[in-house]
């Protein structure tokens, strides 16, 4: 558990350099992977990749709008390096390399749960930004 906590930090905080946030924000963009990885691999045993997906997306997304409004930046700053532990870049090149190879069943099976986990990062994101909304209107 603590090399799944160290390794999603420092994967989310060095995905937000490459994404040039400003220094000051690299560790919340750690502490918004951290939480989002952990809570997908804790709900992944017990309800599936693409629910788990959805639920810990949810979750990075309103530590975004939190981060957002506490230090005064972007709110893609933080969700962009909060979703980044959970993007499913090896099943899209698992998928790719099996059509290349000609193994058309494997890869569509690999692209349909790549497009599933990329529809749920989405929606878990849309979601989180309703609810930061309807949290704004009602405190506004």
């Amino acid at each position: 558990m603590i090399l799944q906590l160290i390794t999603s930090f420092f994967a989310a905080a060095a995905f937000c350099i490459l994404f040039n946030a400003p220094r000051r924000a690299l560790f919340q963009c750690g502490i918004a992977g951290m939480i989002g990885w952990v809570l997908y691999w804790e709900l992944e045993r017990e309800w599936g990749t693409v629910i788990s997906t959805f639920a810990a997306t949810v979750v990075v997304g309103v530590i975004s709008q939190i981060f957002a409004r506490s230090f005064k930046m972007p709110v893609i700053i933080f969700s962009v390096g909060g979703i980044i532990p959970m993007v499913p870049g090896g099943l899209a090149y698992d998928a790719m390399r099996n059509f290349v190879e000609s193994d058309n069943n494997q890869a569509i099976q690999y692209g349909v749960q790549a497009l599933l986990l990329s529809g749920a990062i989405a929606a878990g994101l849309v979601l989180s930004e309703v609810l930061g909304q309807m949290f704004r209107r009602r405190t506004g």
